[in-house]
């Protein structure tokens, strides 16, 4: 299985990033990733991330705005 995170502007349209790690073996490497560079990610202009698992949609989208 393949986690990956799909990086995301407010309109849902695809943001580009220098920070996109590929794909990750398990859920819990992907969300420890995202917790420990999301700031970075809002930085660079991602608004929000969707959790894809082989494709498919996991979750999301998720805000990397506070509140």
């Amino acid at each position: 299985m393949a986690w990956v995170w799909r990086f995301e502007k407010a309109d849902g349209s695809v943001a580009v990033t220098d920070s996109d790690p590929g794909d990750f073996g398990t859920q819990g490497d992907a969300e420890s990733w995202i917790g420990e560079i999301w700031k970075d990610l809002l930085d660079e202009g991602v608004d929000q991330v969707t959790l894809l698992e082989d494709g498919s949609k996991v979750y999301g989208p998720m805000s990397l705005h506070d509140s």
